[in-house]
């Protein structure tokens, strides 16, 4: 996990591998801590991704430290 505070935009709309990248974390911890309710997935499309919002990645970010 980052030491920093990820640069995410608070109303933006952040997909897996770009939230993963942010945090500095593995794709798969971030979906562990999906399931496990720490970060909730904010947007799904109608392919099936999903997205995290800046906001909820910052939430999560902070309370992890």
């Amino acid at each position: 996990m980052t030491t920093t505070e990820p640069k995410a935009a608070p109303t933006g709309r952040y997909s897996v591998a770009e939230t993963a990248r942010m945090l500095e974390i593995h794709r798969n911890t971030l979906l562990a801590h999906t399931n496990a309710g720490l970060i909730k997935c904010g947007y799904r499309r109608t392919n099936g991704r999903k997205f995290y919002s800046g906001m909820e990645i910052l939430k999560y970010w902070r309370g992890q430290l």
